[in-house]
């Protein structure tokens, strides 16, 4: 699409906000007002700044009776959306204690927008957290974190109680009696105030915990940050407003979570689904007309395993969006050859924000490739003494301009070098240009979009008193990308316990102890790990 088109449809989203709003802030709740003051009506919302509260503040400006949100419940409107986040900041702002950080731990579904909404409204950090986390893990991030209040799932609450956690409590989705007040519950008994935060809040977006502890990430959100990406992104990525979006990675990570706030920019209906389910997800598609499916790789792998004949009708969707992990080549070829060529491949990281977008041209010219850096944003492949490599050779991907990294919540950063933050991944372009991600600069391995580092799996394990040695490394994976392979040397050789009995015992003992994708999906048994001279595993020869 030409530039001046792009600008033309941004010029218009201000003026049809402006001319084209009818309600005003009235006590939490929207009511008519006459055109001639619309324009007016959108600074009472500028004091939330950029969060997730602005988004859905204007949406509901723009698109009061518009749905926001399609889930296993039905249809919110965007005014009713709004209505119920003026009244769940209220009641977050009346509950006990000093609150500044609000842990949300939901599935995919309205409670979860309208709790990260409620807290940027009420001045609070979101802290978004991994629905796989193990009790342990959320403990060490409650604690660390500092969160006043958890909104949960009620599947959760055996593991909340399992932490130190003492603060407030709220049940977002919940198919029975409650042990705590529920989402509803607080906002048909609250009648919204007007409120008035004390600083812009923060969406704090967790890591997969490469190094233990997820950590959070920070960052300075900024409209000039923001522009040149939504212009990229309108440029490669056919979007449109009013078009249902079918978001299916989870939304507390960076690709959902950036999808939703899209959509709700956008106001777009945006269709979500607790759990993934490749039939259900083109069902939505179909049954929605959906302009748009967001997706990891494994999930595009199970979406093609569903036979031609017994795909639900997809002809409406304009793109497919795809992130999280490495998309390898024949995965993207063989999507596009069967549901047509409507891929866009995106890439990212949690720390710096997404970076680059493949679209299907460039997918069919260069498979593999992650795309064009977007517009405003410097990409560059640094060798070990932080030179610039020539195109075609392999270094250290950093970047800058774009979302900046304030540092982890816990303190501590990224390499920066030349004013560029480090994405912590090897790779390369090619002579057009085009970014490839050619894996770690570390020995991290991504799994199904989630980061493991092995060292915490492998200490772990060696704790098991049936084994001596164990090294923890990625193998390649046609749906995951990756997966763990445990290499283990066993404490016993000759305990009568066969390997089979035994492998199926360690993956129960890291499940009971890490999150779901930090399990081994194989466990090899070895005489002896290879070594160096020096002692150290040689992870490369396994």
């Amino acid at each position: 699409m030409p530039v001046d088109r792009v600008v033309k449809r941004v010029l218009e989203g201000v003026r049809q906000t402006a001319g084209a709003a009818r309600s005003v802030w009235d006590s939490g709740f929207l009511r008519p007002v006459r055109p001639d003051r619309a324009a007016r009506m959108l600074f009472p919302y500028a004091r939330f700044g950029a969060t997730p509260a602005t988004a859905g503040a204007l949406a509901a400006l723009r698109f009061p009776n518009r749905t926001a949100v399609i889930d296993e419940r039905g249809t919110v409107t965007y005014a009713e959306l709004d209505r119920r986040a003026a009244a769940l900041a209220t009641a977050f702002r009346h509950l006990d204690g000093e609150i500044t950080r609000v842990g949300i731990m939901c599935r995919n579904h309205r409670g979860f927008v309208e709790a990260a909404l409620a807290a940027s409204r009420a001045g609070y950090d979101a802290v978004f957290l991994n629905t796989d986390f193990s009790a342990p893990q959320l403990d060490a991030v409650l604690e660390r974190e500092g969160a006043g209040i958890v909104v949960a799932d009620a599947e959760f609450d055996e593991m909340l109680d399992r932490t130190g956690f003492s603060g407030a409590r709220v049940t977002a989705w919940v198919d029975g009696p409650s042990r705590h007040p529920t989402i509803d519950e607080l906002v048909d008994s609250t009648t919204p105030e007007r409120l008035v935060a004390d600083h812009t809040a923060k969406m704090i977006i967790l890591t997969s915990g490469t190094t233990g502890t997820p950590k959070g990430a920070q960052h300075d959100v900024s409209i000039g940050a923001l522009v040149p990406a939504a212009l990229t992104h309108a440029i490669r990525v056919p979007l449109k407003s009013g078009d249902p979006i079918v978001v299916a990675p989870p939304i507390f990570h960076t690709l959902g979570l950036a999808y939703l706030m899209n959509g709700l920019a956008m106001g777009m209906p945006i269709v979500l689904n607790r759990r993934f389910d490749a039939v259900e997800a083109l069902r939505a598609v179909e049954r929605h007309q959906a302009g748009a499916l967001v997706v990891v790789p494994v999930m595009l792998s199970r979406l093609l395993e569903i036979p031609a004949g017994e795909r639900p009708g997809t002809g409406c969707l304009r793109a497919v969006v795809c992130a999280g992990s490495a998309l390898h080549a024949e995965v993207a070829t063989a999507f596009m050859d069967s549901f047509g060529d409507i891929l866009r491949n995106v890439y990212g990281a949690t720390e710096t924000g997404w970076a680059t977008i493949a679209t299907p041209e460039d997918l069919r010219k260069a498979p593999g490739t992650v795309g064009k850096p977007a517009l405003g944003l410097t990409i560059e492949i640094l060798n070990e003494d932080g030179e610039e490599v020539p195109r075609g050779e392999v270094g250290e991907i950093f970047m800058g301009g774009g979302l900046k990294f304030a540092g982890y919540t816990g303190g501590g950063g990224k390499t920066v070098r030349n004013g560029l933050t480090s994405t912590g991944n090897l790779g390369h372009f090619d002579d057009e240009g085009r970014l490839f991600v050619d894996g770690r600069a570390d020995d991290m391995i991504v799994s199904g979009g989630e980061n493991v580092f092995p060292a915490e799996v492998e200490e772990l394990l060696e704790g098991h008193p049936a084994v001596a040695e164990v090294a923890v490394v990625g193998v390649q994976d046609e749906k995951f990308g990756q997966r763990l392979a445990a290499h283990v040397v066993r404490a016993q050789p000759s305990d009568g316990q066969p390997d089979e009995q035994l492998a199926e015992e360690l993956k129960a003992y890291v499940k009971d102890r890490l999150a779901r994708y930090k399990v081994p999906r194989d466990v090899v048994f070895t005489d002896a790990l290879p070594r160096t001279s020096t002692g150290k595993i040689q992870h490369g020869r396994l």
